[in-house]
């Protein structure tokens, strides 16, 4: 038989680990101090980028697309090439697909950190960033692409079922998500609004964590775990029920993330049944990892990279169950807008792509440079810290969540709420530093990693084209491999693509369609009119500072919240909210209702300093608002985006939006002067009084009949 000799690229895969180590190090560096800010409000330094609203969106990125992006593209490039005993189908595009990411990375951090973002979760980053990663996302399908056409082995891997699921799916989320009007070089507004923005935005965010997070890692997960415990997988039957039914189902799970809130309750309670479903191809997955090492338990007592790849499965097995639990109403009502979340997510982060990452590095990195690990002691002490720190991480945050729900919902013998919302905040802070100091020992286990694989490169030397031979790919596809109709799909990678594509599109397609098109599902509401232009500027900036990583503008149902903050919230009322503010996390109180609760003068002292106003509050401060200027020059491009976007501002009102502007934000500056305080009327802390004083104003009353509504 012809034997063809080729050779792998390992300098891309070197790459990618180097960059995986060193953005796994930035961006847990980034969590660690906005811990820190969270019990010590000092550690925001009165600047503006390192304040917590800017920094936790740096963290989440940095951590998502930086670090467990690049692990993902290193166990790609190395397992791909393998499994289709192929080199990369371009070396000019692994660089490009490498350098272009790298470019990514460093923008997007500094992007954020100056404050401009989409207010998005997980999709902050502004519509230059989303073109260039669409861009590279391209460039990567096809050199992957390329390299599966011109494989040698016919058969497409587990591994490689994975590849391509994740990336025509991530293709299409962010597509779908990124659609975005710019009005300015780098500002732009979401092309959805309020109900249909949030929609959209977590069938975007929930499948970014199941096709980031998780659908890719599954993927290395059933190479890399059978390469280290050198035994095959379990069960090639379930893996491919794991496939089809996770891609299925997980795109569906999305309003889960919406329970209780404004979405109809159709697409909740859908977000709820396929939530619970996702428990059998998850668990499926799980056991398929664990089963493939029976029998080699003595193994992973002795091997480092074996416990690493056992904690990070228990992990996706945990989180897995763990999410389709808080799927239920009844658990997401106690968990949602808690640090129980903050916990939930952090088992996957730490526990699942953290760990599967380092034992694919110890694995990998010996391999590439042709040498041994250099310290096998110091990876198991790596192991141990880091264990002992997601237990110190998660349980203080479990434990925080549950006293928070408790707190906020408890109610004295007269009816009237316990606990002022600030007394649930300071009561938990020593849980807030315990989360530090769990977050503090992984990265400890981190920087030791970081020294045992330095030690590792000295020892060896690069194999940088590793040599390899096969035989060419035949032809001929004999008929009793036609058997089974997985065969068959397992030849045709160009099919697989397709057939993906359809499993994934399909739960979006039911539920973001009806969403838009049928229009009882977001009913009006007259009283609820477009922002003045003043309060547009002034909700840009809100959205600029990060305020929504802190605060919610959503009061669900629930007679605590009403009794708290105010009437429930409608869906007829974010309407013109261009992106939507529902937020996913407490760390304030909710601002649904604020406008009108306190004089313009409180919350000029409270952005100056929060602990003049509310003692003990772990809010930041925002010095530079009094003396930063709003920029008028934009008013007229925002006025013309909202128009475009269907906001009924009248015909030409772009030419005199900067006239009213200036009117209303000289009767907040003359309000302001009755409380001796004097202040510019074209200060931001002027715009964002203004949107503050108006959020909410538009539904005022009782709720009246709908109050049985009321959990």
């Amino acid at each position: 038989m012809q034997v063809e000799k080729f050779y792998y690229d390992n300098k891309i895969v070197k790459m990618f680990a180097y960059a995986t180590i060193l953005w796994g190090v930035v961006g847990m560096l980034a969590g660690l101090l906005a811990s820190i800010q969270i019990f010590y409000p000092a550690a925001n330094m009165d600047f503006a980028p390192t304040t917590f609203g800017r920094l936790r969106p740096v963290h989440t990125n940095a951590v998502i697309f930086a670090f467990v992006g690049n692990g993902i593209f290193m166990g790609v490039y190395y397992s791909l090439q393998r499994l289709c005993k192929a080199r990369m189908f371009s070396d000019k595009l692994s660089k490009i697909h490498f350098w272009g990411w790298q470019a990514i990375i460093v923008t997007a951090a500094v992007t954020l950190l100056a404050g401009y973002t989409t207010g998005k979760e997980y999709a902050e980053l502004e519509w230059p960033v989303d073109i260039a990663i669409t861009v590279v996302w391209v460039i990567f399908g096809i050199n992957m692409f390329g390299t599966i056409i011109k494989r040698r082995e016919s058969h497409l891997y587990v591994a490689i079922w994975f590849y391509i699921a994740t990336w025509i799916t991530v293709a299409m989320l962010h597509i779908v998500n990124s659609f975005e009007l710019p009005f300015s070089f780098f500002k732009s507004y979401s092309w959805y609004a309020g109900v249909q923005d949030a929609l959209v935005q977590w069938w975007y965010g929930h499948n970014a964590v199941a096709f980031f997070l998780t659908t890719p890692y599954l993927g290395v997960m059933y190479y890399f775990l059978p390469k280290a415990a050198n035994r095959p997988v379990y069960s090639y039957r379930l893996s491919i029920i794991h496939f089809w039914a996770l891609i299925f189902l997980y795109i569906w799970a999305g309003p889960h993330h919406l329970l209780y809130t404004a979405l109809p309750d159709w697409a909740q309670n859908l977000g709820v049944v396929f939530s619970v479903m996702l428990i059998a191809p998850s668990w499926g997955g799980m056991l398929n990892g664990l089963f493939t090492l029976r029998g080699a338990w003595d193994k992973v007592r002795e091997d480092p990279i074996l416990k690493f790849m056992v904690v990070a499965i228990t992990c996706y097995g945990m989180a897995t169950f763990e999410g389709p639990m808080l799927s239920l109403k009844n658990v997401n009502a106690i968990a949602h807008f808690t640090d129980w979340i903050i916990a939930h997510v952090h088992v996957g982060a730490l526990g699942w792509n953290g760990f599967l990452t380092f034992g694919i590095l110890y694995w990998l990195i010996p391999r590439i440079f042709n040498t041994q690990l250099y310290s096998k002691k110091l990876a198991n002490t790596h192991f141990w810290i880091g264990t002992v720190g997601i237990v110190l991480y998660v349980v203080p945050m479990y434990w925080a969540g549950f006293t928070q729900a408790l707190m906020w919902k408890s109610f004295t013998n007269d009816g009237t709420l316990t606990y002022q919302f600030l007394e649930t905040v300071t009561h938990i802070l020593p849980l807030d530093v315990a989360r530090s100091v769990g977050g503090t020992l992984y990265l400890v286990g981190v920087f030791i990693m970081v020294y045992n694989i330095y030690k590792t490169v000295k020892s060896g030397s690069l194999v940088a084209n590793e040599a390899a031979e096969a035989a060419p790919l035949s032809k001929v596809i004999k008929p009793e491999s036609e058997k089974y109709w997985h065969r068959w799909i397992e030849r045709r990678p160009v099919q697989m693509l397709v057939f993906s594509l359809i499993a994934v599109a399909i739960g979006g397609l039911v539920e973001l369609i009806p969403t838009f098109l049928v229009e009882s599902n977001v009913p009006t509401i007259a009283s609820v009119k477009p922002y003045t232009p003043l309060e547009l500027q002034g909700r840009d900036i809100y959205i600029r500072e990060g305020c929504y990583t802190c605060h919610s503008q959503m009061i669900r149902p629930f007679r605590d919240e009403v009794a708290r903050y105010g009437e429930y919230s409608k869906a007829g009322e974010f309407v013109y909210d261009h992106p939507f503010q529902w937020g996913s996390k407490r760390t304030g109180p909710d601002l649904a209702r604020e406008g009108g609760k306190y004089p313009d003068s409180w919350h000029y002292n409270h952005m100056l300093d929060p602990r003049t106003m509310s003692p003990g509050s772990i809010m930041p401060n925002y010095p530079w608002l009094l003396d930063d200027k709003i920029d008028t020059s934009l008013t007229a491009a925002k006025i013309r985006a909202m128009q475009t976007l269907g906001v009924p501002y009248p015909e030409g009102y772009d030419k005199i939006a900067n006239a009213d502007l200036e009117k209303q934000a000289k009767g907040i500056k003359d309000n302001l002067k009755k409380d001796k305080i004097e202040t510019s009327s074209n200060a931001e802390i002027i715009a964002l009084i203004a949107y503050l004083q108006r959020v909410g104003t538009d539904i005022k009353g009782d709720p009246g009949p709908a109050s049985a509504l009321i959990k």
